[in-house]
């Protein structure tokens, strides 16, 4: 039998609640909430039914992949998978995970713990030795043997490769800090887990206080010497074919989700060096702001400093993309710590993107360095400033945020500037709100399933599935109705039940 913990949280019986119960400031404040316990009653028995579907069905060893078709009988994450492989990197295993703990939250239904404990001691079973997780994790006993998971012992001659890419690492990680901290700690192996993978993250950072795409080991601090960033005297046009994965990575937010990661532990564990290791990567973030005349930030960086290759659509380059990244980072550890110091090179970089952009009101990715022109690929992947030949699968074009970030700016350094408030007192759902309730509850079938029209991506053009089970649709539906589960409670004389 699994232990859970139930939040302080006393939830009242749907129907237990008259409208001469509820208080409001005026006679349609209490008929919406009169509306509410109908509708709360919908909305809690599809959550439980459609949580019971993916958990009980869908869920492979506590684990699960991103999209099924509506059979499960074919079933992929990035890439074509069998029913004993689950998907770490996200939507994969911890965003289902996440969403059970908001819809723990909202509820106090231990249920929705349980679940988000059956994930999180999947994800136990994939850490590596290295410490992290690689973008999947193998269940079949014959497979599992070619990793060098931690909880099976032996690394020799396995695959031991932690990958921080697209949030894979870090998202297990902060599933695995708030599924342990939720269980307060009684849970052994999640524990242990969490020590291990903060531990590893934290030493795999370079003295800069950067972070690789993947690693197996900490860094010799000898062969990397602190610096700031700069321009090359030369930089090769063509595509080097060289290893990026150890290079300063800002590129698929691996900086910002490190950041996050560490931030989310120091806040719920109380440790130092947590806070310590986030503050390590934003003093990489300050040396990693290129000088005049383009003070942002690039994709990735040499041990010189310098930007470099990665993929052979990504070159040496100042980003209009990876640069918003980097200021939301900055704007996040400033909040955090108290420290306006982090806002310091943003003026400067707003100011240089605003510069840059293109004609249409967008960002190019890729900008020349020094030069400042666009830089493009064409679909043979040659390097060229023409726009007219691009290739599809990647942006080479990306919106501005600039606005949204100098309003953030604005209102961060306001913060910085008076005592920290109370955080705002809970709030009614809105009527936006209940007509998007209302269609999550309607779209779940008898099943306890959300089928939408759709394409597997990696079973081929022969594949017949018209019709899919989308993990995305589920984490979103879930949140949609712990969200207003939570904003709907009852209230009396100004309190939640």
């Amino acid at each position: 039998m699994m232990v859970t913990r139930a939040i302080p949280v006393a939830i009242a019986a749907a129907g237990a609640i008259g409208v001469a119960g509820l208080l409001g400031p005026a006679p349609s404040a209490a008929a919406s909430e009169d509306d509410d316990v109908a509708l709360r009653r919908r909305a809690s028995e599809a959550l439980a039914r459609a949580t019971t579907f993916y958990r009980e069905r869908v869920a492979a060893g506590g684990g699960y992949l991103w999209r099924y078709s509506d059979d499960l009988t074919r079933r992929e994450g990035e890439g074509k998978a069998g029913d004993r492989t689950v998907w770490v990197q996200p939507p994969g295993t911890p965003a289902v995970g996440m969403a059970y703990l908001d819809a723990w939250r909202a509820t106090g239904d231990a249920r929705y713990l349980d679940a988000a404990r059956e994930t999180a001691t999947c994800l136990v079973r994939g850490q590596l030795v290295s410490g992290g997780w690689d973008y999947r994790i193998e269940l079949d006993p014959d497979r599992r043997r070619r990793w060098a998971y931690r909880v099976d012992g032996d690394a020799r001659d396995k695959r031991n490769v932690t990958t921080l890419d697209d949030d894979t690492t870090q998202a297990a990680l902060r599933l695995l800090i708030r599924v342990d901290d939720a269980l307060d700690h009684e849970d052994a192996a999640i524990a242990a887990a969490v020590v291990s993978g903060l531990d590893a993250l934290a030493n795999a950072q370079y003295p800069n206080g950067a972070w690789p795409q993947r690693f197996t080991r900490p860094p010799d601090p000898a062969r990397f010497p602190v610096r700031p960033a700069g321009y090359p005297e030369s930089w090769p046009r063509k595509h080097p074919r060289k290893d990026y994965r150890g290079l300063y990575t800002l590129n698929d937010d691996v900086i910002a989700n490190g950041v996050e990661t560490m931030l989310l532990a120091w806040r719920l564990r109380g440790d130092e060096r947590w806070l310590a290791s986030a503050k390590r990567a934003g003093e990489f973030l300050l040396l990693a702001q290129m000088p005049e005349p383009q003070p942002a930030w690039a994709q990735q960086y040499d041990v010189e400093m310098h930007p470099a290759w990665a993929r052979k659509f990504e070159p040496p380059a100042v980003t209009g993309g990876e640069s918003h990244g980097a200021m939301r980072t900055l704007l996040r550890l400033a909040r955090a710590t108290g420290e306006a110091r982090w806002l310091e090179p943003l003026p400067r970089a707003i100011a240089y993107l605003r510069r840059s952009l293109l004609p249409d009101g967008r960002l190019a990715r890729f900008y020349e360095l020094e030069s400042n022109r666009p830089l493009y690929f064409t679909r043979g992947y040659e390097l060229t400033h023409d726009d007219g030949d691009l290739p599809t699968h990647y942006a080479f074009k990306v919106g501005s945020g600039l606005d949204a970030i100098e309003r953030e700016l604005g209102r961060t350094r306001e913060q910085l500037e008076r005592p920290r408030e109370s955080p705002p007192a809970g709030r009614a759902p809105t009527d936006d709100e209940r007509r998007r309730v209302r269609q999550v509850v309607e779209a779940l079938d008898a099943e306890g399933r959300w089928v939408e029209e759709g394409r597997l991506r990696y079973h081929g053009a022969d594949d017949p599935t018209r019709r899919i089970i989308d993990g995305r649709t589920f984490i979103r539906n879930v949140r949609v109705l712990a969200r207003y589960l939570a904003a709907s409670r009852p209230r009396r004389r100004g309190k939640l039940y």
